[in-house]
């Protein structure tokens, strides 16, 4: 109970311009929904790991799921909805599937996330 008084106003007050201007920077709910999705597939740890992979280097199916010691159906799957997310994009090279992340705000994500876990 006292560490909820902590995160709690002793006296209820508000502030009138605060408010105001809080309102008038809110998301709209559409974003707030599509980043929330977005928050919900990244809460996948195999799909942190895949992420984490192509923060280096472009990837074919075989070789991440040999790098992951898991199957390529199951690989797959994880990237269609990363690729649903427009987290990565992929090409054919000839009967070859390569993935790479989408754009460098992918990357900047990760990188930023990792940072944030390391700082102490």
């Amino acid at each position: 109970m006292k560490d909820l008084l902590h995160d709690m106003c002793e006296e209820y007050c508000e502030h009138p311009e605060t408010i105001c201007h809080a309102k008038a920077e809110l998301l709209p709910e559409n974003t707030v929904q599509q980043l929330a999705e977005t928050f919900k597939i990244l809460g996948d740890g195999t799909r942190i790991k895949l992420l984490y992979l192509l923060t280096n280097r472009e990837m074919c199916v075989c070789d991440i799921a040999e790098t992951l010691s898991m199957g390529q159906s199951a690989i797959s799957h994880q990237l269609r909805v990363l690729r649903s997310a427009r987290l990565v994009k992929y090409r054919r090279e000839g009967k070859e599937a390569w993935y790479s992340l989408d754009d460098d705000h992918v990357v900047s994500l990760m990188l930023q996330g990792l940072e944030h876990i390391k700082h102490d």
